[in-house]
């Protein structure tokens, strides 16, 4: 029987536009309420705090997103999500046109709107298997983790261009019509959504503890964890850090910096195309393949010797990284239980976003401690590499699989 092709589906579709409205929002979110820190507020010294402020918060939130997601209709999260983000930005553009905005206010709706956003993602990625064929996931995941990549490059520029031609307070307002936009897309009579798997009525504790306990009786899904866990941290969490500290050591320009993060985000965005037209069939090995690649082009990364070989290295960089995200993400989606889909995929997301803060901390302490930054990435390559190496070899089943 003939498969209804995924630009067909219309629930997908759908989905898929909501979430670039969502993301490119987002992304725009964050660039406007930096620049307006450094150059409005004139506290650069604070930009640190109004991130974590943005993305700490997303993440302790993000494993109750999961329970949430589990309990309720996925398009009435992500529509109510959407929505109350979208009132939240008209309140900081009002605040901001009006001239009234202070440093705290910012803060609290950094925090505010990080926390929302983490209902949206787990929503989002465990409606997929419950809309599209197992046989589809896999190119499913593909567009979409190549969609997000697009949107998170997108959305900075958008903002740029406002604010360069307008105002931030233009730039906001823009945000704030996106994801009003997405909250429409996902508007829950438009979507088609099966009815809610989870019938077991307990507490959300007692729901976070059976997700954890489902993740640690799976072997596959912990030693895919550490997989996660590894790149995350020791590549691309380190490198949001090295990158700008790279472009300075070889006395580049904003340009040059542009040209590396284009360059790490086309990376991701050609794999995830490739990976929606050929199906992977060895999950686990082709994850852990994408480790190694990852973690030995970053040792290449750390010896280059100028900006053009770190511009083209780091394109290797961001093409090996969705070799480990998609397989992973779309083994995840296919075995496990529909009705704990949300709380696995909410510590899935956790573990790509989690240990992005750590990596931030680790290596700007070293760099304070003047550590050059290429021994660094040097250094983290090689535990990498140690850590690929380790998994390949005391868990031979999830190479296998």
């Amino acid at each position: 029987m003939a498969q209804t092709p995924l630009r067909k589906n219309s629930t997908f579709v759908l989905l898929l536009v909501a979430g670039i409205f969502a993301v490119v929002g987002f992304s725009m979110f964050l660039t406007t309420t930096t620049w307006y820190v450094v150059t409005i507020l004139g506290s650069a010294s604070s930009l640190g705090i109004v991130l974590i402020a943005a993305t700490v918060p997303r993440l302790l939130m993000m494993t109750f997103g999961g329970v949430v997601a589990d309990k309720y209709k996925k398009t009435t999260i992500m529509f109510g999500t959407n929505l109350a983000q979208a009132l939240l930005l008209l309140t900081i553009y009002l605040l901001v046109d009006l001239d009234q905005m202070t440093f705290i206010l910012l803060l609290l709706s950094a925090a505010v709107f990080g926390s929302l956003d983490a209902f949206f993602g787990p929503a989002s990625s465990s409606m997929i298997p419950k809309i599209v064929p197992k046989e589809q996931l896999q190119k499913a995941n593909a567009y979409f983790q190549g969609v997000d990549q697009i949107s998170f490059i997108i959305g900075p520029v958008v903002a740029g261009l406002i604010m360069e031609t307008g105002t931030v307070a233009t730039s906001y307002l823009v945000a704030t019509i996106l994801v009003f936009l997405s909250a429409i897309v996902i508007f829950p009579p438009f979507i088609k959504e099966a009815p809610v798997e989870n019938r077991i009525k307990q507490s959300p504790l007692n729901d976070l503890r059976e997700g954890f306990h489902y993740i640690k009786s799976s072997n596959f899904l912990l030693v895919g964890l550490a997989v996660l866990i590894t790149l995350n941290f020791f590549v691309f969490g380190a490198l949001h850090i090295a990158i700008p500290l790279l472009v300075n050591l070889h006395d580049g320009t904003p340009i040059h910096l542009s040209y590396m993060e284009v360059s790490l985000g086309v990376g991701m965005v050609i794999s995830t195309f490739i990976l929606s037209s050929i199906p992977i069939r060895r999950r686990g090995f082709t994850s852990l393949m994408g480790l190694f690649a990852a973690v030995g082009t970053l040792l290449i990364f750390s010896m280059a010797p100028s900006l053009l070989l770190l511009t083209i290295i780091v394109f290797f960089i961001g093409f090996s990284m969705s070799f480990v995200y998609i397989p992973f993400f779309t083994a995840a989606q296919e075995n496990t239980d529909g009705r704990l889909m949300g709380r696995v995929m909410s510590i899935i997301f956790l573990a790509m976003n989690g240990f992005d803060p750590i990596a931030y901390g680790l290596v700007s302490a070293l760099v304070a401690a003047d550590v050059s930054i290429q021994l660094i990435l040097f250094g983290l390559g090689l535990v990498g590499l140690l850590i690929a190496c380790i998994v390949k070899w005391k868990a031979p089943y999830y190479a296998k699989s």
